[in-house]
């Protein structure tokens, strides 16, 4: 078959190179990154937001079908527009992606559904929003933007000087371009993330992933897109497992059906074990980044085949993934990232090439024998390894032998599964 995955990061990476598996494959990677062209993905400078363009490469070269990786395009149309086109594309259209694109259009599903989450309210003043704060008697509190945000929309606030000086970056100055917040109960406990793939009525779960989203070391520091993950989460349990397809994932995709809404696609749901159970932190309309790069290599059944299967609604018999053992991936980013990344070279393309595991790329360009930081995550290393120790060793072995001069990395990612 003939894919196109759109997208340009780690996350695309690790789906073009589950994609190429199967060797009958030709993958396309629209725009991709440098990085990817030395795993023998196809990049294609359209961006990611160029329906018309991407389309137009989708009919001349008999495409089968296109994935979609990042969910801006998701959030924006692309899946209905490809589709006015009569061209197959693998994710939720446009209003199946507001599970992701409004905080408050899931907020009220999940109410809909009797689906457990934080206690909530949303704002469009900023007057409100500060007045609603200044009776809060609980803190710390969680502050989301209502809209797309790298990553970057969530905020933890402390006390009400540091609330207050957020509400007014979102409401008045319209930091990500946003309109309206939710504030809601800050929760404690285990977080993991639960990901399937969803055909109407019909759904497929992964195994449990761990994400790490602080820079530094022992959960400390500011939120990033991701510093790692972890495939299987070890400290969640099966029955807990189960219990989060029962209780969260199974009434979801029946609530977006009964409300008319037919899903297909990637759903991934942000969860915690707190000590009144499993609630959700946050529903996403795609895979998760960096969940998706040690989540997939664990794929053994056929990736392409799962998802044509999917897109015909044919109903999939089984999906096998691998058992034993575990993927851990470390992303190594600019240093000042998140805040101000630093940009500069990353070593000889040669001493990537020689690199005895798996490398997503992200961020990265292209200059002669050399590669340049072009962001802020750079490139995920991952491993697979029967233990937490092993897959830690592995990789921290192989980022030690990378220029570490406009690197940084955290060191203890696993660390919740030891």
């Amino acid at each position: 078959m003939k894919i196109l995955v759109v997208g340009s990061g780690a996350r695309e990476d690790a789906i073009c190179q589950a994609l190429q598996k199967n060797s009958q494959n030709v993958v396309f990677c629209a725009p991709g990154n440098d990085g990817m062209k030395l795993s023998g993905i196809k990049t294609i400078s359209i961006e990611e937001n160029d329906f018309e363009r991407m389309a137009n490469f989708a009919q001349t070269n008999s495409i089968d079908y296109t994935v979609v990786g990042p969910e801006e395009p998701l959030v924006n149309g692309i899946v209905d527009f490809f589709k006015r086109q009569n061209l197959k594309i693998f994710g939720p259209n446009q209003q199946a992606a507001q599970v992701e694109g409004s905080k408050t259009f899931t907020k009220r599903l999940m109410a809909d559904a009797g689906i457990p989450t934080a206690q909530y309210q949303e704002f469009t003043k900023l007057e409100d929003a500060l007045n609603y704060l200044k009776i809060v008697s609980d803190f710390p509190i969680v502050i989301k933007a209502d809209g797309l945000a790298a990553g970057k929309g969530v905020f933890i606030a402390p006390d009400l000087v540091a609330a207050a000086e957020v509400v007014t970056d979102l409401l008045a100055e319209h930091k990500f371009n946003t309109r309206r917040v939710v504030i809601e109960e800050y929760l404690e406990g285990e977080e993991f993330s639960l990901m399937a793939f969803v055909d109407h009525k019909r759904f497929y779960p992964m195994p449990l992933a761990q994400d790490y989203k602080k820079i530094l070391d022992g959960d400390l520091g500011p939120n990033t897109g991701g510093m790692g993950a972890v495939c299987p989460v070890a400290n969640i349990s099966k029955n807990i497992e189960q219990e989060a397809i029962e209780n969260v994932l199974k009434p979801f995709v029946t609530e977006l059906y009964d409300q008319g809404i037919k899903y297909t696609g990637i759903l991934y749901a942000g969860l915690i074990l707190t000590k009144k159970g499993i609630k959700v932190i946050e529903f996403n309309a795609r895979f998760g980044d960096p969940e998706t790069e040690v989540v997939l290599p664990r794929l053994q059944s056929d990736l392409s085949e799962i998802i044509e299967q999917i897109l015909c609604h044919k109903k999939i018999k089984k999906i096998d993934w691998q058992i034993g053992g575990l993927n851990l991936g470390v992303f190594a980013v600019s240093k000042g990232y998140p805040i101000k990344p630093v940009f500069g070279s990353l070593g000889d393309r040669d001493t990537f090439k020689k690199c005895s595991l798996m490398i997503n790329y992200a961020s990265v360009r292209r200059e002669q024998q050399q590669l340049y930081s072009h962001g802020g995550r750079l490139y995920l290393i991952q491993a697979q390894a029967e233990t937490v120790e092993d897959a830690q060793t592995k990789v921290y072995q192989e980022l030690e032998k990378m220029d570490q001069t406009n690197i940084f990395y955290r060191r203890d990612i696993g660390k919740n599964s030891i």
